[in-house]
C-alpha cells in the first residue's frame, strides 16, 4: 500500500504563510482564545520533562510602554496580547532545595551551560507553539528579539528571580497589515544530508542570486526603500557592537554558571 500525504493541509499552509505583523487592529483577544494559546504553549516538547521555561503575560500599560522604549518599537505597546518567554530554573531549584539538594554547591548543576542552553530551547520551542497557534485562528505575530536591548532593565520590570533569564517576547493580534512573504535561503546552502555538505564557494556563488532577491523586497516597516541584500545584512552584522546584549555577566548576576 502507498502511503499519501496531504501536502497542502491547513497546519503546512499556516507554517508556510507565516510572516511577522507589526500592526495589530485595537481588538482584544478573547479570553477562552488567551488560555487556548497559553495551553499550547504548554504542551511544546521538552527537555528531559524539566519544564523549565515560564512566559509572562504583559497586561500593564506602562509595563508595556517600557517594553516599546526598551525594543525601540512602539507596536509593542499597543499589541493586544503581549508575552516574555523566560528561561527558568528557579521553580525548579526551589523545588530540589525543598528535597534537600543544595543550589548553592557545586553538586547543583541546573544553573550550569547545558541546562542554560536548554532550557532557552525550551522557550523558544513553547514560544513557537504559541505562535503557529495562533497563526492558525487569523492572528498574527511578531517575536521580539528587540526586547534584549536592555536585558538588565527587563530582569528588573519584570521582576525577574535569580535563575531566570529572558529569551523573546512575542506580540499578537488581529493583524491590521498584509506583509508580502519574506524570501527564504536557497536550501542548497542550509538543508545538507549526512555532512555539512558544502564549500564556501558554493555558498557565495548561491547566494548571489539569493541577495538579488533580497534586494526586491520591500519591508512594510520601510516601504520607501527596498531591503538591503542578504549579504550586506550579514556583513553589517558581523562588526554590530554587542554592548547590553552579552549574555554572560548578567547570566553571571542570575545565578548561572555558564563557564561549566
Amino acid at each position: 500500500m502507498t502511503n499519501t500525504y496531504d501536502l497542502h493541509n491547513p497546519t503546512i499552509e499556516t507554517l508556510l504563510n507565516r510572516r511577522s505583523i507589526r500592526a495589530f487592529a485595537d481588538e482584544a483577544i478573547p479570553a477562552d482564545v488567551v488560555d487556548t494559546l497559553e495551553t499550547v504553549a504548554q504542551h511544546a516538547a521538552s527537555s528531559q520533562y524539566l519544564n523549565d521555561w515560564s512566559a509572562i503575560r504583559v497586561t500593564d500599560p506602562a509595563t508595556k510602554a517600557r517594553l516599546a522604549e526598551i525594543g525601540h518599537q512602539p507596536y509593542i505597546a499597543q499589541a493586544p496580547l503581549l508575552y516574555v518567554f523566560v528561561l527558568d530554573e528557579h521553580r525548579n531549584a526551589a523545588i530540589a532545595a525543598a528535597k534537600g539538594v543544595d543550589v548553592d554547591s557545586d553538586a547543583f548543576t541546573l544553573n550550569g551551560s547545558y541546562r542554560y542552553s536548554q532550557a532557552q530551547n525550551d522557550a523558544v520551542l513553547a514560544l513557537h507553539a504559541m505562535e503557529t497557534a495562533a497563526y492558525s485562528l487569523g492572528l498574527g505575530c511578531v517575536i521580539l528579539g528587540s526586547l534584549l536591548n536592555d536585558v538588565e532593565g527587563l530582569i528588573d520590570l519584570l521582576a525577574l528571580p535569580k535563575y531566570t533569564y529572558p529569551v523573546l517576547g512575542l506580540a499578537i493580534g488581529k493583524p491590521a497589515q498584509e506583509p508580502t512573504l519574506k524570501p527564504r535561503l536557497p536550501k542548497s546552502v542550509q538543508i545538507f544530508e549526512n555532512t555539512y555538505a558544502v564549500d564556501d564557494e558554493t555558498i557565495l556563488s548561491d547566494i548571489a542570486d539569493f541577495d538579488a532577491d533580497v534586494h526586491r523586497y520591500y519591508d512594510l516597516r520601510n516601504t520607501e526603500r527596498p531591503v538591503d541584500a542578504f549579504s550586506d545584512q550579514i556583513a553589517k552584522n558581523a562588526v554590530a557592537p554587542m554592548g547590553a546584549k552579552v549574555v554572560e555577566p548578567l547570566a553571571r548576576k542570575q545565578g548561572f554558571r555558564l563557564d561549566r
